[in-house]
C-alpha cells in the first residue's frame, strides 16, 4: 500500500438517489480517482451505472453481501464482471460465506474482498441489543481475525478501531475507513467518527468520505483539501520512519 498516491486513498461515496445526481457529482470531482457505489445509488441506477463508472474510475461496490455462500459467490462473480476494484461482504455471514466470496472470482485482477465488521452507526451499548457480547472493539477484532483467516483482503471498520486492528492484523491487511469527518463538523449518524488525519495516523489505507465532500459548496475544493491533509500525514510518517540523519 506504500505506493498509493494520496488522492488514491480517498474514496468519495456517491450516496445519492438518482443517476443524474451521481453524474453531476462525478463531473465536479475530476481529480477524484475512486468512488463508492452503495445500496442507495445501486438500487436507483443499477449495474449499468457501475459498469460505466468503472471504465475510467476505481469503483468500490459497497453492497455488503450477506446470504448463503452460493448466493454470495454468485453476487461476487457478477460484481467482478462489472469491473469493480473492491466489494464488501458482511463478516458476520461466517467463514463459509467469506471463503466462497474470496474464491468466487477467477478473473484477473480479482476485486478486493473486504469484510464489514461493525457498522459505524453502532455504539458499545448497541452490542447487547443485537446479541453480541463485549464492546464494539472486541467484535471488530474478532470478525477481522475471522475474515483474515478466510482469505479476505481486508476489512471495513470505523477509525476508532483502526490502530488496534493494524497492530493485530499487520501491515499487509487492507483497512478501509468510513466515518471521516473534518474537525468540528457534525458527525451525523456516524457514532464512531474521526478526522482524516486521525484515521491515516492510526493505519487506515483508504478513507470513505461522503457528505463532507458531496454536500460541500464546492465538492472539488473539499476533495482537494482532503488530498492535502492525507499528503501531509503521509509526509510526516515518512519523515518519522527515516533513520536519524538520513
Amino acid at each position: 500500500m506504500a505506493d498509493l498516491l494520496p488522492r488514491d486513498r480517498l474514496i468519495v461515496a456517491l450516496d445519492v438517489s438518482t443517476p443524474a445526481e451521481a453524474e453531476r457529482l462525478i463531473g465536479s470531482l475530476v481529480s477524484v480517482t475512486s468512488f463508492k457505489v452503495g445500496t442507495q445509488l445501486f438500487t436507483a441506477a443499477g449495474p449499468e451505472m457501475v459498469r460505466r463508472l468503472a471504465r475510467n474510475r476505481s469503483v468500490f461496490l459497497d453492497l455488503k453481501f450477506h446470504d448463503i455462500p452460493t448466493t454470495v459467490a454468485s453476487a461476487v462473480r457478477a460484481a467482478g464482471g462489472l469491473g469493480v476494484k473492491m466489494l464488501t461482504v458482511h463478516a458476520s455471514g461466517g467463514s463459509r460465506m467469506m471463503k466462497a466470496a474470496v474464491e468466487a472470482w477467477q478473473g484477473t485482477p480479482r476485486p478486493l474482498v473486504l469484510a464489514v465488521t461493525v457498522l459505524t452507526s453502532l455504539r458499545d451499548e448497541d452490542m447487547a441489543e443485537i446479541g453480541v457480547s463485549g464492546r464494539v472493539l472486541d467484535q471488530t477484532l474478532r470478525l477481522a481475525a475471522l475474515a483474515k483467516a478466510c482469505g479476505c483482503d481486508g476489512v471495513i471498520a470505523s477509525p476508532r478501531e483502526v490502530a488496534e486492528l493494524r497492530r493485530e492484523m499487520g501491515e499487509g491487511f487492507v483497512i478501509v475507513t468510513p466515518g471521516i469527518r473534518p474537525a468540528g463538523s457534525a458527525a451525523g449518524d456516524q457514532a464512531r467518527a474521526a478526522t482524516a488525519t486521525e484515521a491515516i495516523e492510526a493505519g487506515a489505507n483508504y478513507l470513505v468520505v461522503g457528505r463532507p465532500v458531496t454536500e460541500a459548496p464546492i465538492p472539488g475544493k473539499a476533495a482537494g483539501e482532503l488530498f492535502n491533509e492525507i499528503a501531509d500525514v503521509l509526509k510526516q510518517q515518512e519523515r518519522r520512519a527515516r533513520p536519524y540523519g538520513a
